[in-house]
């Protein structure tokens, strides 16, 4: 896929100028955002990615299209999983919840950075070591047996390297002060709360690409269409949060789809390895041909087959669960209604 100069450009600056808007209208007068709002803003960013999409179509060819939309559904599954964390930050930071968008936008724009460097760390390192690709393979499939292994724990945030080290170079306050990020007080310049909640939700993004970034690579080898995939799952993925953020809990069999994914396509990158191998000591360095692939086109029937699966089965899940605690709840609220009233007041003169 050859994308010139002036593509990458108008990409970025496209992109930037989305996130300007956002913080323009959304932030111009911080309220707390709610679902109705955060709907609208999830549509649009979805008719976003798929503009997009229909573009690579006419313009690169319906390979690269379906390569694009497949690895957008991929990261845009797996982002959904940073939203427990999201949420586990906001609650130990106290972020008030008039603040909380801007707190994600900064903190997800310091993560799109990151992932640019590691996009680009990784495009290069493919491009010259085909090895590579066994590796990514071994980690997608060591994830994918990790995610259902331990879905059922909860998660926990501790603050990582970089958080103890910011922590330790800057003075941070205890409390907020607005929107602000730094205060001065008695001459001397401190930190608010807001500058370390935004350094951690982009480094916590950050180790999150380790099964992100190694599972788009596993769909498509074009850094544009990476970088692509990722700028849009996590601009769509802020609005999320406040839309379905109360719904998380309901996603239970989520971990399970996402190991499914995630292992699935470390097999597809071990096919597609073998069959076009370069090692020296297999083969003689000869590509196995006679080793199976899997097209694009059914790796992405197979992903949307399975969140599917996944979600239809949680939904169920948690309708019989509910519905096994109807019963409970109406005995307890009959036996409210049946209690005696207390007048705490005391007598009245």
């Amino acid at each position: 896929m050859d994308v010139p100069a002036w593509v990458w450009i108008a990409t970025v600056g496209a992109i930037s100028v989305l996130f300007a808007l956002d913080l323009i209208i959304v932030d111009r007068k911080p309220h707390e955002v709610g679902m109705a709002e955060a709907a609208r803003w999830v549509v649009f960013y979805l008719a976003c990615a798929a503009v997009f999409g229909l573009g690579i179509w006419l313009f690169a060819g319906g390979t690269f299209a379906v390569e694009y939309f497949a690895g957008y559904l991929t990261e845009y599954s797996l982002s959904v999983d940073n939203l427990f964390v999201f949420l586990i930050l906001m609650s130990a930071f106290r972020v008030p919840a008039i603040q909380q968008h801007r707190v994600l936008l900064i903190g997800i724009v310091l993560a799109l950075g990151m992932r640019g460097l590691f996009i680009a760390a990784g495009a290069a390192v493919i491009s010259h070591f085909s090895w590579v690709f066994y590796l990514f393979a071994a980690l997608l499939i060591y994830l994918g047996w990790r995610q259902i292994r331990h879905r059922k724990q909860e998660a926990e945030f501790g603050e990582n390297i970089v958080l103890r080290t910011l922590r330790k170079r800057i003075p941070v306050t205890d409390e907020y002060d607005g929107s602000r990020l730094t205060v001065k007080r008695d001459g001397k310049r401190w930190f608010t709360p807001m500058i370390v909640v935004m350094v951690a939700i982009g480094s916590v993004d950050l180790v999150f690409a380790l099964d992100s970034i190694p599972a788009i690579f596993g769909l498509t080898q074009e850094a544009f269409l990476v970088f692509a995939v990722n700028a849009f799952a996590l601009m769509g993925l802020r609005q999320l949060y406040f839309l379905i953020g109360g719904l998380l809990t309901r996603l239970v069999y989520l971990p399970i789809g996402l190991g499914v994914i995630l292992g699935f396509i470390g097999v597809k990158l071990v096919l597609d390895a073998l069959h076009e191998n370069s090692l020296p000591f297999l083969n003689d360095g000869q590509p196995l041909d006679a080793v199976p692939t899997v097209g694009i086109v059914p790796s992405l029937a197979v992903i949307v087959c399975v969140l599917l699966a996944t979600t239809v089965a949680s939904v169920y899940k948690t309708r019989e669960h509910h519905r096994d605690d109807q019963p409970a709840r109406s005995e307890a609220i009959s036996r409210n209604d049946a209690a005696p009233v207390v007048d705490r007041a005391g007598p009245r003169g």
